[in-house]
C-alpha cells in the first residue's frame, strides 16, 4: 500500500516593498534576495492599493527574453499592448499568460479605477530549447477559468493544471505548472496532490492558514501576506483559522538547468544575455520569423 507523505514548511518569506516599472509599488517574495530562484521560478510579486499613486505610473514599453509571464488580477483593470501588435486589457479574474520566447517588447498600464488595483505576477523560466521560439499571448476571461467546489466547502481556480479531473484556463505552457487560487472556509481543510520532485509554494493573502506538516499534529501557521516554499512530497494539507483563508498554490518540475539573468532577460549562459543587450542597442531585439526560422 503507497503511503502519502505531507509537504512541510521549508521556508517562511515576507514579502519585501519594491518599486518598479516608472514607480508602481510592489511586495516581493521570489526573485529578490531572500530567494532568488525557485527552479522553474524566478520572480513573484503581489501588487495592489487603492491608492492611484501607487500603480498609475505602470510598466511603459520594456523587453523580456527568455521567460513567461503571468499576471493574475484580483481588482481593477490593466490595458497592455506590445511591438507584435498585440493589445487588450484584463480586468478582476482575468489572466494574462506572456510567452516572451526570443524577444518582445510590451507595456502594461493600470487604469485608474475606484476599487484600486491589485494583483500577482509570476515569471516562469523557459527551457533551453524554448528561449528563442516565437512570443504569444494567453487572455483568459475570468468566466473561462474554471471552479471547483470540494466535499469540505473550498473552492478552486484553476488557472493551470488539473484539480479533481478539471483542466486549468491556461494550457500548452512549457513548464506545466500548476497554479490554484484556493478559497477555504473558517475552520475546514484543503488537501491537494503535488508531484514529488516538484518545486512548491503557496501565498497566503486572505485570512490565515496553517500548514499540517504530519498526521501527529506538526503544523506551522501562517500570516497573511506571507510566502512558504514547500519541501518535497505529494501532498499539501492546509486549514483555514477563525476566517476564512484564501491563498495560492503553485508548483511545477524545475528545468534543471543552468540560468544566466539581467534585469527582464532570463538565459542560459552570459553570451546570450551579451547577445539579448546588443540585439536591443542595434534594433534587433524583436522576434522575427524569417529570421529565426
Amino acid at each position: 500500500m503507497m503511503t502519502t507523505q505531507l509537504r512541510k514548511v521549508k521556508t517562511i518569506i515576507e514579502p519585501t516593498p519594491v518599486v518598479e516599472g516608472a514607480g508602481v509599488r510592489l511586495k516581493r517574495s521570489l526573485g529578490g534576495e531572500q530567494l532568488s530562484y525557485l527552479d522553474p521560478f524566478l520572480l513573484f510579486d503581489h501588487f495592489g492599493s487603492p491608492n492611484a499613486e501607487d500603480y498609475e505610473a505602470g510598466f511603459p514599453m520594456h523587453p523580456h527574453r527568455g521567460i513567461e509571464t503571468v499576471t493574475y488580477m484580483l481588482a481593477g483593470e490593466v490595458e497592455h499592448r506590445d511591438t507584435l501588435g498585440n493589445s487588450g486589457s484584463i480586468g478582476a479574474g482575468d489572466v494574462q499568460w506572456m510567452t516572451a520566447g526570443g524577444g518582445i517588447l510590451h507595456e502594461e498600464m493600470p487604469q485608474v479605477r475606484p476599487e484600486g488595483n491589485g494583483g500577482f505576477q509570476l515569471w516562469v523560466n523557459l527551457p533551453a530549447r524554448l528561449k528563442m521560439s516565437q512570443p504569444r499571448y494567453q487572455d483568459i476571461p475570468s468566466q473561462k477559468i474554471p471552479e471547483v467546489t470540494t466535499e469540505d466547502g473550498s473552492k478552486i481556480r484553476v488557472i493551470a493544471g488539473n484539480v479533481e479531473g478539471t483542466e486549468g484556463g491556461i494550457t500548452g505552457i512549457a513548464a506545466n505548472p500548476t497554479y490554484l487560487d484556493v478559497r477555504i472556509p473558517p475552520g475546514r481543510s484543503f488537501t491537494q496532490p503535488v508531484p514529488q520532485g516538484h518545486a512548491a509554494f503557496a501565498y497566503v493573502f486572505e485570512g490565515s492558514a496553517t500548514f499540517v506538516e504530519d498526521e501527529n499534529g506538526s503544523q506551522q501557521h501562517i500570516a497573511q501576506t506571507t510566502l512558504v516554499v514547500l519541501e518535497d512530497g505529494d501532498l499539501v494539507k492546509i486549514v483555514a483559522g477563525e476566517e476564512a483563508a484564501r491563498l495560492l498554490l503553485i508548483s511545477a518540475k524545475p528545468l534543471g538547468e543552468p540560468i544566466a539573468r539581467y534585469g527582464p532577460f532570463v538565459m542560459n549562459t552570459r553570451d546570450e544575455i551579451e547577445q539579448a543587450l546588443r540585439d536591443l542597442k542595434q534594433g534587433t531585439f524583436i522576434w522575427q520569423e524569417e529570421v529565426r526560422s
